[in-house]
């Protein structure tokens, strides 16, 4: 489920690790109009601060291993991101 359009509400979804880091799979963050992906990233982190170093390096850069999408298509931090776009964040992902 996404946010409604014109609440100022933005939903991310989150997956493996970054999930229980967060105690959730979906975290709804409010945003200013106008934002971007980056924005609603920040929300994100400043809603749970536990996620910052896991998606940040020391720099402040987001890692280049963090998977960013919008509306299932890669992102990235400067992208717009309007209310009611479904927001993922993924960790790398290993199988074998």
């Amino acid at each position: 489920m996404t946010a409604e359009r014109g609440d100022g509400t933005m939903e991310w979804k989150l997956f493996a690790d970054l999930a229980e880091v967060a105690g959730a799979r979906t975290v709804r963050v409010d945003v200013e109009g106008g934002a971007t992906v980056g924005d609603a990233l920040d929300a994100l982190v400043g809603s749970h601060p536990s996620l910052e170093s896991r998606v940040f390096a020391d720099d402040g850069e987001l890692y280049d291993h963090i998977n960013v999408l919008r509306n299932g298509e890669a992102a990235t931090l400067r992208d717009d991101a309007d209310v009611g776009d479904e927001l993922a964040l993924f960790p790398p992902v290993s199988g074998g």
